[in-house]
């Protein structure tokens, strides 16, 4: 293997790592329940979730706190000017990195710098502590990495998210799509 190949090869392997050192405790965070049943939001499968949801997935019961945060996602969304499919992708990919929790420095249970309900990192060009902690900023941060990925509007959910966040767990995004879906044809017209 030439030495250009195996550096690149090394530096995904590095990003990968480093993504799930990072995910590593938020995934401790809270236990997701598996959930089966039908969406409430079949109808408009096309719209919210048009590839149908990938593997098992997942629910949590949320808080005043996570609704909120989860409005705030819809309506960065809103005026980011994107469709209710990216505010989906936003929202499974918070309840994966923080269940819908605006984090601070997690200390000990956390050996970087992620911050914020998308667990984007300042060290990363994220922005500053304050600006990641804040619901709208971050979210409109993630968006702009949405957009950046041709086609993510007919790609999978768990390949937009993870093109965005690069995880070492790059398929958990998916076991929340249903959910996501969910949160999104409730609150979009409200």
């Amino acid at each position: 293997m030439n030495t250009m190949l195996r550096k690149s090869v090394l530096g995904i392997a590095g990003l990968a790592f480093t993504g799930g050192v990072f995910a590593g405790p938020i995934a401790a965070h809270a236990e997701p329940v598996h959930d089966s049943k039908p969406a409430a939001v079949a109808v408009q499968g096309d719209k919210l979730i048009p590839h149908g949801v990938q593997g098992a997935q997942s629910k949590i019961a949320l808080n005043d706190e996570q609704t909120a945060n989860a409005k705030a996602i819809i309506a960065a969304t809103k005026k980011a000017g994107l469709p209710e499919r990216a505010a989906v992708i936003s929202i499974a990919t918070s309840l994966q990195e923080s269940k819908l929790e605006n984090l601070g420095h997690l200390g000990d249970k956390n050996d970087h710098d992620s911050l914020g309900l998308f667990q984007q990192r300042p060290s990363s060009g994220w922005g500053s502590p304050e600006q990641i902690t804040d619901p709208e900023y971050s979210t409109l941060a993630f968006l702009k990495g949405l957009k950046q990925v041709d086609g993510w509007q007919d790609m999978p959910l768990t390949d937009a998210a993870q093109t965005v966040q690069v995880s070492a767990y790059p398929d958990a995004y998916a076991q929340w799509e249903r959910q996501a879906a969910d949160i999104v044809a409730h609150n979009w017209n409200s």
